[in-house]
């Protein structure tokens, strides 16, 4: 139920390489260039909701094809590499399906899909023409497994879906999903094109206007048996080492994000004058953008370690995916609120940026389950 990993475990490093380290440049500075803030303000007030343009960028660059091995069509890299991709777009607040897709869809498939179905997939996921969006959660319920309540029938050589999803992360951009349902067997997952006969998709309002959500109604909708992910009642175990691995690319975006936020405080402070002094010089502040770049060193921290264990050591995952999520969720929300406070009333309007990250930081605390349920799963696993 894991990624494939390498023989040899090698040494803890959080260094980046000078590869790496091209890679972070590079994407910085094509963001910078694809996506400034003003873009991503556009986008998120347009139609989809989707920056179309930036996606097809992105898919000429191959940076969604990062973790898909080459047998695949994919880059080759690890996802380390794609967590670096994910700190840069949160760095900008990007308004594309990446997590989404890339890791949320694409992983379910590279941990439980068969050679057909990672064949069939992948190539596509890779260059940025298929979307998959994962599907779990439904309508007042969390994204424990036992929540899972729509039902898959067998019927011959196929199954009958019914029931309704929420929350779905870019769910109306997406082209297929990845479903969770409830079997005679278990929990299981299923591939299920969004345009289907009897699936509806729509979106809903969300605090957080740079990542869409959907709801998604399937009112029999029928699937091939082949459209299974992994056997029959697998659905629980493939689901806990996905969300193992999502949440630690969850962190790097959520150290991105949390890193804007310092800068843009650190920025203003040197700028904003009162008094005949900057507001930077005030020991107030100097605190507070104190504490905001400690939050963030040690969040770096915790989603490097988590990214390194990833692909280096899972049975090291169990404990470095709960760690950074829950240190990386609180991190980012302590610095997009403490942005807002140094731009002082500024911060507070429409206008100024500080309000997107906030938002960002706050959804991003709740996706795949809060700061409280992670360190519970924490605390479960290293027997406390």
């Amino acid at each position: 139920m894991q990624m494939s990993q390498p023989e040899d475990h090698a040494a803890m490093s959080f260094a980046l390489t000078d590869e790496q380290t091209m890679l972070r440049d590079t994407v910085r500075s094509f963001l910078d260039d694809k996506s400034p803030v003003t873009r991503v303000r556009e986008v998120m007030e347009g139609d989809s909701g989707v920056d179309e343009d930036l996606w097809d960028a992105m898919a000429e660059l191959g940076l969604q094809a990062m973790h898909i091995p080459e047998d695949y069509g994919g880059a080759g890299f690890g996802l380390l590499e794609t967590g670096i991709v994910l700190e840069e777009l949160g760095r900008n607040v990007v308004a594309v399906p990446y997590f989404s897709s890339v890791v949320l869809g694409g992983s379910a498939v590279l941990i439980a899909g068969s050679e057909e179905q990672k064949a069939e997939i992948l190539p596509q996921l890779g260059s940025g023409e298929l979307r998959l969006a994962l599907a779990v959660t439904e309508e007042g319920r969390g994204w424990d497994p036992a929540d899972i309540a729509l039902e898959a029938t067998a019927d011959g050589d196929s199954f009958v879906l019914h029931g309704g999803k929420s929350y779905v992360v870019d769910g109306h951009s997406a082209h297929m999903f990845v479903v969770s349902a409830r079997e005679a067997s278990g929990i299981s997952l299923f591939l299920v094109p969004t345009d289907a006969p009897q699936v509806t998709t729509s979106r809903i309002e969300t605090m957080d206007m740079t990542r869409q959500q959907a709801k998604v109604t399937f009112d029999g909708a029928r699937v091939p048996a082949s459209s299974r992910l992994g056997p029959a009642g697998s659905g629980v175990a493939t689901l806990d080492y996905l969300y193992d691995v999502a949440v630690a690319m969850l962190a790097f975006e959520q150290v991105g994000g949390a890193q804007r936020c310092l800068e843009m405080s650190v920025e203003y402070a040197k700028g904003r004058f009162q008094f005949g002094r900057a507001i930077g010089s005030f020991q107030a502040i100097k605190h507070k953008c104190a504490d905001m770049l400690v939050r963030v060193e040690s969040a770096r921290s915790a989603a490097y370690y988590a990214g390194w264990a990833a692909v280096e050591d899972p049975d090291e995952l169990a404990v470095a995916a709960p760690t950074a999520k829950a240190y990386c969720s609180d991190a980012y929300l302590f610095c997009s609120g403490e942005t807002i406070q140094v731009h002082g009333g500024i911060g507070f309007t429409w206008e100024h940026d500080a309000h997107l990250y906030f938002k960002r930081a706050k959804t991003s605390q709740l996706l795949l389950g809060d700061s409280g349920e992670w360190r519970a799963k924490l605390a479960s696993r290293i027997g406390i």
